[in-house]
């Protein structure tokens, strides 16, 4: 092989390309679904890998399943619905009460036609090169850039034509899941994407920002592949149905007896500067923020605290009356028979940590929810709210914030973390709306916007 042709093979390789594997045609959609749904999934379908980024209770579960049955219909191939521990059950309760066939499995010998819905911790009981296509709920599992599942599921499912990724918001200024989930649909990578898109200052290589002249393009390409919306008026539907009822954020701050900073030297109690200063604070607080918990949790109806530390968990379960307590000791079976219970009403009292029960879940019977531990991550803080917080929401939310005065400012830094995702998810659908729209209510498909035309030559001298 000469020179000139491996030069031609190299730019192949770079180039953005999008094999056709999306459908032509597909069977009907089902009647309930609202027309921005429909359209979405048709989109969905005609581009065959695709991400859709929308707000809790839109009705990602009923797109996600809607998109599984066409494409098994349409090519009698099977498809795997990967979701977080719990949502499965949830999962396959939405398909019957939409008439999509759907069941849940625990592995490969369980599956049968159709689709077949499983939880993420038991992807290593499957061959994912025998499904025709894979869906990814809750898929900001793609977050970490070395995680396990993010590596395997992008390495499994590379040759599988059908891909679908769903989730309520990317993590704020956070451009790596965005390559991430461009990855694993067989877009671009995202060291393809970085380099392509972004530039770095100085000496901080971690810290990435979009090239000035690359803006436009990076949402345009973006939007070939993802739609984003936080209502449906995001793309121009109507948002009769879609309103938020009132959510109430109550701050409560436990005060610090100053006797103990005293006998350390300090006049009074100093707020923590340092990570390791925030979190001896938070242990040493643990007792007042719990009675504190205890004393304002009500009795008549359901009630989810959240919490960090495994001593804040065991501590309320025993101060708040016929509390349980959901635990990462538990079996998998005894979480799922935990988080269906408090879905169902059936348990009114609960805590656990946002990591546990904090992604995918519906859990709209509640609205009085509290955090008596709060951390730094704002997306563990958002998904939190929003197991409540949700469209389909008939009653304000109240959520209570229980933080130490010597903790520092973590609940002015979650706000201020708050308003800098709102300000990017603003500014992603002000640059993709149009396009978006274009794509979901249109019938064409994209077309890679790489066409190279003149035969690249190399110079003699190279050649030579």
């Amino acid at each position: 092989m000469n020179r000139s042709t491996k030069y031609e093979d190299f730019l192949a390789r770079k180039a953005i390309a999008d094999p056709a594997t999306g459908l032509i045609s597909f069977p009907p959609l089902p009647e309930k679904m609202f027309p921005f749904q429909r359209d979405i999934t048709s989109w969905a379908l005609r581009r065959g890998r695709a991400a859709l980024f929308a707000g809790t209770g839109l009705g990602k579960s009923f797109m996600e399943l809607a998109w599984a049955d066409a494409v098994h219909r349409e090519t009698g191939r099977d498809i795997l619905h990967l979701a977080p521990l719990a949502v499965t059950a949830q999962m396959v309760r939405e398909a019957d009460k939409f008439g999509i066939a759907a069941r849940q499995v625990r592995d490969q010998a369980g599956c049968l036609s159709g689709t077949n819905i499983t939880n993420y911790q038991k992807i290593e009981h499957f061959d994912l090169s025998q499904f025709g296509g894979v869906i990814l709920d809750e898929s900001s599992i793609l977050k970490s850039t070395d995680g396990h599942y993010r590596t395997r599921l992008i390495e499994e499912c590379a040759q599988i034509p059908f891909r679908l990724a769903a989730t309520a918001t990317p993590a704020p200024n956070d451009f790596m899941e965005l390559g991430n989930h461009a990855e694993f649909l067989g877009v671009m990578s995202y060291t393809d994407m970085l380099a392509t898109f972004f530039t770095h200052d100085g000496g901080e290589t971690q810290k990435w920002r979009l090239k000035g002249h690359a803006e436009n393009e990076f949402w345009k390409w973006m939007a070939s592949w993802a739609v984003m919306l936080r209502k449906p008026s995001d793309l121009g539907y109507d948002d009769a149905g879609y309103d938020l009822p009132p959510l109430r954020i109550h701050q409560h701050t436990v005060g610090v007896d100053d006797a103990a900073a005293q006998r350390a030297g300090f006049l009074f109690a100093m707020p923590a500067e340092t990570l390791a200063d925030r979190i001896k604070a938070r242990r040493d607080t643990i007792q007042d923020r719990v009675a504190m918990a205890a004393q304002i949790t009500p009795m008549d109806r359901s009630v989810l605290w959240w919490c960090n530390l495994n001593a804040e968990s065991e501590a309320l379960t025993r101060a708040i009356p016929g509390c349980v307590e959901l635990r990462g000791s538990d079996s998998e079976d005894e979480k799922e028979r935990k988080i269906l219970g408090f879905c169902d009403g059936s348990i009114w009292r609960m805590v656990t940590k946002p990591s546990m029960m904090s992604f995918g879940v519906n859990a709209q019977v509640c609205h009085w929810t509290g955090f008596v531990g709060l951390n730094d991550s704002w997306e563990q803080y958002y998904q939190a709210v929003r197991r409540f917080w949700r469209f389909g929401q008939t009653e304000p939310v109240d959520a209570h914030l229980i933080a130490a005065e010597t903790e520092g400012n973590v609940v002015a830094n979650l706000r201020r973390k708050e308003a800098d995702a709102d300000r990017m998810m603003a500014s992603m659908i002000m640059h993709t709306r149009d396009l978006s729209s274009q794509a979901v209510r249109g019938s064409i498909r994209e077309n890679p916007l790489y066409n190279p035309q003149i035969t690249m030559e190399l110079p003699k001298w190279i050649a030579a």
